[in-house]
């Protein structure tokens, strides 16, 4: 099952190398009151989305992509629409998709902010993508990453000026998951908390707690949801991506009970969500790895990052 889940990631890691040249990294959304959104191309360098809010005396990123040229683009992009300098960079999780990029906006003067698992883990746990195949320079490139300088456990409040934006850190995808909320201007970031019509990775999730985080985000009553994946998102399509978790979740356990596991169960479980998922992203990479650490979960085997007590 591990292998199965690191060809799934390694094909989308190396697609977005081999299309580069032709295909956008991202596109830029303006959500209005000085937030943007920076949507990535499934199939670009940008590997996720990430975005940025301008205040009175700087600006702060969110999450800064998976390659450091896509992250070059994002700070040439924000240089186009204000000279204030970049102060802050909010790492929703640790996975490599997220991070990439810290450097480039470190450089630029920023500081990095992260939930406290996530400096723990950005060079250690992001190795296991690639199994015991890493190339050489992966792995120094991993190693090196640059980390956050200021961790938090349930969350933080960052001033722009006198502009609040409100950091807070909810389990699910892992174990160091935050948020980004906007108050004034009605916008949630959610890092991948919430995939908008995309097949999550659930490498380290724990999806029980995952649905009630929903429930949670959902009630801070943002009108607009910029997803890890996917086009900018609202509050039906985070239930709608929350109804995948719970339909996941049940069908597996109904397997479950009837007796099945292995590849019964894959089997059991995989046309039901075809049915209702098969045209989201990434629909052939993770359904089956899905499934498999989905009913690890259920049965109480699957291992997780060890996170800070």
């Amino acid at each position: 099952m591990r292998k199965t889940l690191q060809a799934g990631l390694l094909v989308i890691v190396l697609s977005s190398i081999v299309l580069a040249a032709t295909t956008p990294d991202f596109k830029l959304e303006n959500l209005g009151n000085g937030v943007w959104a920076a949507i990535g191309t499934d199939e670009g360098k940008a590997g996720a989305n990430a975005g940025f809010v301008v205040g009175d005396d700087g600006v702060l990123v969110i999450d800064t992509f998976e390659d450091p040229g896509a992250a070059k683009e994002l700070l040439d992009e924000i240089r186009k629409i204000t000279p204030l300098p970049i102060r802050f960079v909010v790492n929703t999780h640790y996975h490599l998709d997220h991070v990439n990029g810290n450097d480039v906006f470190a450089a630029a003067g920023a500081s990095i902010l992260a939930q406290r698992n996530v400096r723990d883990w950005m060079r250690t746990e992001n190795l296991k993508w690639w199994g015991n195949t890493i190339p050489p320079a992966m792995k120094a490139r991993v190693e090196s990453l640059k980390l956050p300088d200021v961790v938090y456990r349930d969350g933080v409040d960052i001033y722009l000026g006198p502009r609040k934006i409100e950091v807070r850190s909810h389990p699910g995808h892992t174990g160091g998951d935050s948020i980004v909320y906007i108050r004034d201007a009605g916008v949630l970031f959610c890092g991948d908390l919430f995939w908008n019509k995309h097949i999550p990775n659930l490498t380290d999730a724990t999806t029980g707690t995952w649905v009630k985080t929903l429930d949670t985000m959902l009630g801070y009553g943002a009108a607009k949801f910029v997803p890890g994946h996917g086009e900018l998102g609202t509050a039906q399509e985070v239930e709608a991506f929350q109804s995948y978790l719970e339909d996941l979740r049940g069908d597996i356990g109904q397997a479950q009970r009837s007796g099945k596991t292995g590849d019964a169960l894959v089997a059991a479980v995989l046309p039901e969500l075809q049915s209702k998922y098969g045209s989201w992203g990434f629909f052939k990479e993770f359904a089956k790895p899905d499934i498999q650490q989905t009913a690890e979960e259920l049965s109480g085997t699957k291992r997780v990052p060890a996170a800070q007590q």
